[in-house]
């Protein structure tokens, strides 16, 4: 009989009991808080409203970094910051971190020169955890390191050296490392409402969406780290907050990986809006992007603009021979960023200019509101989440243990397949049945990373198997159409589901990776 291991997690949640720490949000911000309230002993619940990182935290550009266009601005602490936070992840999760040379290509004569003194300070500021010193290359080095520069005018470029990441990996093993604490979460867990008692927020109501049933659960501190969903939260407390973000959009395409050849990214470093364009290689593609596009307000699917994928395209056209077309795009994928308002303006304008540090926020009946902020710094947000949380809650304050915290599946094992991202649980997963049985000719997976995906990483749906335990979506999203059935087939196989409802999964998922692709 197919076990489900949901249930034992649902009847967890819901123990008569008072949680010190309840941490609404299964993303980079809500995962990092718990995971630095567990590992200091606190009794910690966190309830995600759908999959864990299903928002912007599996759709970023793959990057661990301190932020080179954050260091022209003058933001030289957050780069700091972000940098220490940088080489601290790297030692934590070699699994899932790793360094990468990105190559400026110089094409004016200043640019060289320029750009070498900038990315020198990058290194000063990285210190004992810098990655590798950054270099001038002439030409000649340029195109033998990435072949595929367009050569004419082309006099060098500066190399300088950052870090990759798989961003819904790394938050499936946040989740993995919580729950090794002690920690409880619960996915498909929207939070309906507050509990306030004597004008202070002193739990939740959320709804279980597999079944429908709600549920209360209390806590000593509450804590909304639902990224740009913040707002709504809050308007459950107060149902006239102002808003707290601006949210913008990210936009970024993949493509085949011989428009970038060998061992190097790229960074353009100023487009037409004045931003960074990168072209990254990841899981046997390049990932090129992205866009900073202000939009009304958040939603679960956005959508790409006509003219972004314009950019984008075009953009990396001037620099890359061949230079990749709509029909070589095999996905399309768009993040949204919870830019935090200026307290001095509504928010009007552009979002470049906008806040990219994280904040707390402490509203009048003691919920904790954190937001802003990116991945590289996760550990970070949850570290100061937790400062501020333990004297409002009343908790013994304790000194954090994180920067020096082993993530779940920690290993140094040097390879380059794509079983890396399981650390030392990679044998574990091969053994499981299908391990030899490929998903799909055009993709890197099998599927016994499907049922390890359900058994043992809280895998409800395929788009959760699909997106974000694999990231088939992302790779090629008209392979993962093509292999839903089959991952529908082994969904249902492992939670004891019939074919009508492998079906209706089959069609959801089809449904969604139509978004992911352009029309040709």
């Amino acid at each position: 009989m197919p076990h489900d291991p949901r249930s034992a997690l649902l009847a967890a949640a819901t123990t008569p009991q008072t949680w010190d720490i309840l941490v609404i949000g299964g993303g980079a911000s809500g995962l990092g808080t718990a995971v630095e309230a567990a590992t200091r002993g606190h009794r910690t619940l966190l309830l995600e409203g759908h999959d864990y990182a299903k928002g912007t935290s599996s759709r970023s550009t793959k990057l661990v970094h301190g932020g080179v266009r954050y260091l022209a601005q003058g933001n030289v602490s957050l780069v700091r910051e972000a940098l220490r936070e940088r080489g601290l992840l790297r030692k934590n999760a070699p699994h899932l971190v790793h360094d990468l040379g990105f190559l400026v290509p110089a094409y004016d004569w200043w640019a060289g020169p320029f750009y070498g003194i900038g990315l020198k300070l990058y290194d000063l500021l990285a210190g004992k955890l810098n990655l590798g010193s950054s270099k001038y290359l002439d030409k000649t080095e340029a195109l033998a390191r990435t072949s595929t520069l367009k050569p004419d005018g082309l006099r060098g470029g500066i190399l300088y050296f950052d870090g990759q990441f798989d961003d819904a990996r790394l938050a499936i093993t946040l989740l993995r490392t919580f729950e090794d604490h002690g920690g409880v979460a619960l996915n498909y867990a929207p939070v309906v409402g507050l509990i306030q008692e004597e004008g202070k927020v002193v739990g939740a109501r959320f709804r279980d969406a597999e079944t429908g049933h709600e549920h209360e659960v209390r806590a000593r501190a509450v804590v909304n780290a639902t990224g740009v969903w913040v707002d709504d939260i809050r308007r459950m407390e107060k149902p006239d907050a102002e808003p707290m973000l601006s949210p913008s959009q990210g936009v970024h395409v993949v493509v085949d990986r011989h428009f970038l050849p060998g061992d190097n990214a790229i960074m353009i470093p100023r487009t037409d809006d004045g931003r960074v364009l990168f072209a990254v290689p990841w899981h046997g593609s390049v990932v090129i992007g992205t866009t900073d596009t202000p939009v009304p307000q958040a939603s679960f699917e956005p959508r790409p603009l006509e003219e972004e994928i314009a950019f984008i395209l075009s953009t990396a056209g001037r620099y890359l021979s061949p230079a990749p077309t709509k029909s070589d795009v095999r996905s399309v994928y768009v993040g949204l960023r919870p830019l935090v308002k200026s307290e001095q303006t509504d928010g009007a304008g552009s979002t470049a200019s906008l806040s990219r540090d994280h904040i707390i926020r402490i509203s009048d009946g003691g919920l904790i509101t954190l937001t802003g902020g990116k991945w590289t710094t996760y550990r970070r947000m949850g570290e100061d989440t937790i400062n501020r949380a333990e004297p409002l809650a009343g908790l013994a304050q304790r000194l954090t243990v994180t920067p020096g915290l082993h993530l779940h599946g920690w290993s140094e094992e040097p390879r380059d397949d794509h079983w890396r991202v399981y650390g030392s649980d990679a044998a574990q997963v091969q053994s499981l049945p299908g391990a030899g049985t490929p998903l799909h000719p055009d993709l890197p997976y099998t599927e016994a990373e499907l049922r390890w995906g359900v058994r043992f990483e809280g895998a409800r749906t395929v788009e959760d198997l699909l997106a974000r335990r694999t990231r088939a979506l992302l790779l090629n999203a008209r392979a993962s159409s093509e292999t839903a059935p089959r991952a529908a087939a082994i969904l249902a196989e492992e939670l004891g589901r019939d074919a009508a409802w492998a079906e209706l999964q089959t069609q959801l998922y089809q449904d969604l990776a139509r978004g992911y692709q352009l029309p040709s």
